[in-house]
């Protein structure tokens, strides 16, 4: 596995076998060290839901625009809702993203603690009318966030220290749950403008499901662009500038794109693994010494970041 390629990663020993957790550690953490991408199967999520997902995505996205306007994603609905074409620019250098995408966050009662005080990013979701929309969305998100957490026990494991030391910096996390629609590439653009500009994600690790269209471009550590060709049932993964920041660099983020086709929409679904808002990030145990950043809260970092992509004060 060099760092031109992305690897496959069989989960399945894991998922079966909580013990077996050496056995995939080093494999995800040369991954992580290289190119920083890498596919996972044998993960666990059944293929029913992942098409649920896909069909209710569909099916908003065909919306009108003024009922998807009714969910707006705005400063004050906490990283959630509706964001209309051209609504982001992931590469703030380059024309807006041609791309629609809906947000939903960590469901919590409305009496909880953080939610009766506010806490930033702490907000309701926003949901549709449509019938299943919530309960299926919910439920994946919950069983991609558990396969999140299984990453960063190898993730812990593989970096020497405890397997357990991310668990409660990851059980109430900033993390989002992400429904795409890229249009048909039109036959004009501006100059580079394209699906999804070239990025960096912010948190710990990205959970992509693709449809089987592609676009998802990858950029290797020698500067060329790979193209990452879709693979049935796999999640293809990828580590946020946050976990490059907490391993002090022993792990590195990947910039990536989306090029989209001709002729043809593509939707993907993205699960981002942002840390609990107030998590520090700062160097994991024996990476202390040289750090290269200060510590930061979850919640900091994101904000950070989401106000150099949306602009939105």
């Amino acid at each position: 596995m060099g760092e031109d390629s992305i690897p496959v990663i069989d989960l399945s020993q894991l998922v079966e076998d909580p013990n077996a957790l050496q056995a995939v550690a080093s494999e995800l953490g040369a991954a992580c060290r290289k190119i920083g991408f890498f596919y996972i199967t044998g993960h666990g999520l059944s293929a029913g839901l992942r098409e649920r997902v896909f069909q209710h995505a569909a099916v908003f996205f065909a919306e009108a625009d003024s009922t998807k306007r009714k969910l707006l994603y705005s400063a004050e609905t906490g990283n959630r809702g509706y964001v209309p074409m051209k609504g982001e620019s992931l590469d703030p250098t380059q024309p807006a993203d041609l791309k629609e995408a809906f947000n939903i966050g960590l469901e919590l009662p409305a009496d909880d603690p953080e939610m009766l005080a506010k806490v930033r990013f702490r907000a309701p979701n926003l949901w549709p009318d449509t019938p299943g929309f919530r309960q299926t969305m919910l439920q994946y998100f919950d069983e991609v966030w558990a396969i999140g957490r299984l990453l960063h026990r190898a993730f812990a494991i593989d970096l020497g220290i405890n397997e357990n030391y991310f668990e409660d910096k990851l059980d109430r996390p900033l993390a989002t749950l992400r429904m795409l629609h890229y249009p048909p590439r039109p036959g004009r653009l501006e100059p580079g403008q394209l699906g999804a500009g070239a990025h960096t994600d912010y948190g710990c690790v990205t959970l992509l499901a693709t449809d089987e269209v592609g676009g998802l471009e990858v950029q290797t550590r020698s500067g060329t662009w790979l193209k990452a060709p879709y693979m049935a049932d796999a999640f293809v993964c990828n580590i946020g500038d946050c976990l490059m920041r907490w391993t002090n660099d022993v792990y590195v983020s990947t910039p990536h794109r989306v090029v989209s086709p001709a002729g043809r929409e593509r939707y993907s679904i993205a699960f981002f693994l942002d840390p609990n808002p107030d998590a520090v990030v700062a160097p994991l145990p024996g990476m202390e010494k040289a750090a290269l950043y200060p510590p930061i809260t979850g919640a900091d970092y994101l904000q950070s970041r989401l106000d150099t992509t949306y602009k939105l004060g």
